[in-house]
């Protein structure tokens, strides 16, 4: 049977022709639309983690809740000792200390409610690496009294490099403090919101402003992604839950979640669509075929063979098609992407960003095997469906098709 499946195969070489072709093109869309939805999804999740978020961060129990308005309350009184513990986790490349407040920026001409933050300048230099600097420099140690400004900050109230500011903000113990700072640097993060209100201080400046020397949260720098979860794990076994909180980049992020929920939809109803033209295409083929081999079909029956066993041919030549197709498929697909990376795709912003990117395709294994098995189960169920009345024609209407 497979011997004289590959025969037929290579004796309808225009009808193999083009059904492989039409599996080819189908696999090879599927990788390609694939690779740059998850292309999306790391450029995204990677702007995320190494701008503001990192991969984790440890609050006192309630400051995601209500840390917005009572920050002072939920301060972490000796950060030293779960830096320590935490840092023997395996991954685990840096534990930064971060204090955030709410305040008022003014320029001298005008002030605009802020959300401050105090951050360890060299270490958020190795963290905050996709932070885009669009004038100035980055904070460091040297600048004790230099601060960054967001885009939208920056643009409302008409700030330079170099120009004078004041903040202001209540203390830990109730009174009001002013600082005055020199904007040193000008960022872009991947959310126009956070940068439209945002500033960035040295961590020890921002303790002097609010009178504290404590800390609100504890950002975690890991060697990748894959390490989040068991690091939240090692975490968990170490900090009581009844006075710590541990959140991943993930649930801090709703911007993120809801545009992987927005592709996930929208790819997965594209594979439906892609899965409809394959096994059209594929079917349209297979039945042109199997009613040209009708005559063939009833001389096989003349000599022995029964009904099923025709039917199971064409299935059989499906399957080698099917095989063959996908992956032509996925090696055209692979080499598509490898070219069209090289080159890149040109994107503008997102919603809520002010920052355009360059796209690729990016080659997953679980992408290439997804499109594999849509275009084969395309393939097979096309041929399910073509081959099964021509098979069972009477055995003399069948040979009449001969003459």
């Amino acid at each position: 049977m497979f011997t004289l499946a590959l025969r037929n195969l290579f004796r309808q070489k225009a009808r193999t022709a083009m059904t492989l072709l039409a599996i080819m093109l189908g696999v090879c869309t599927l990788i390609l639309s694939g690779g740059f939805v998850e292309d999306i999804y790391v450029q995204l999740r990677d702007k995320t983690i190494h701008s503001r978020l990192g991969f984790l961060q440890v609050y006192r129990t309630g400051f995601n809740d209500a840390g917005t308005r009572d920050p002072y309350r939920f301060l972490i009184h000796d950060p030293a000792q779960i830096i320590a513990e935490a840092q023997e986790l395996p991954g685990v490349l840096e534990v930064l200390k971060r204090v955030r407040f709410h305040g008022l920026i003014d320029n001298g001409k005008t002030e605009r409610a802020i959300v401050a933050e105090g951050v360890e300048p060299e270490a958020e230099l190795r963290l905050s690496d996709s932070l885009d600097i669009l004038a100035g420099g980055r904070l460091s140690a040297e600048t004790e009294y230099g601060i960054e400004v967001g885009e939208g900050l920056a643009k409302v109230l008409a700030l330079k490099v170099g120009d004078p500011v004041n903040l202001t903000t209540t203390t830990t113990d109730g009174g009001m403090n002013s600082m005055e700072f020199e904007v040193t640097g000008i960022f872009r993060t991947f959310s126009k919101e956070f940068d439209a209100r945002a500033v960035r201080l040295p961590l020890s400046s921002a303790q002097r402003l609010i009178n504290s020397e404590d800390v609100q949260a504890l950002v975690f720098s890991l060697a990748d992604n894959s390490f989040t979860e068991p690091v939240r794990a090692g975490l968990m076994a170490q900090l009581p839950a009844e006075e710590f909180e541990i959140f991943s980049w993930f649930e801090l992020d709703a911007f993120y979640r809801k545009v992987v929920d927005l592709y996930e939809k929208q790819f997965g109803f594209l594979q439906l669509i892609m899965l409809g033209i394959v096994m059209l295409s594929v079917a349209n083929s297979v039945s042109m075929t199997v009613q040209e081999r009708i005559g063939e079909f009833g001389t096989l029956r003349a000599l022995g063979m029964t009904s099923r066993g025709v039917y199971g041919l064409v299935l059989l030549e499906n399957a080698l098609l099917a095989v063959v197709g996908a992956a032509a498929g996925v090696a055209l697909g692979v080499v598509l992407a490898g070219v069209i990376s090289g080159v890149g795709i040109p994107m503008p912003p997102p919603p809520n960003s002010n920052s355009g990117y360059t796209a690729l395709i990016r080659v997953t294994p679980e992408n290439l095997v997804s499109a594999a098995i849509i275009g084969m189960l395309a393939t097979l169920g096309s041929a399910l469906i073509a081959g099964y009345g021509p098979t069972r024609r009477h055995i003399a209407d069948a040979l009449r098709e001969n003459i």
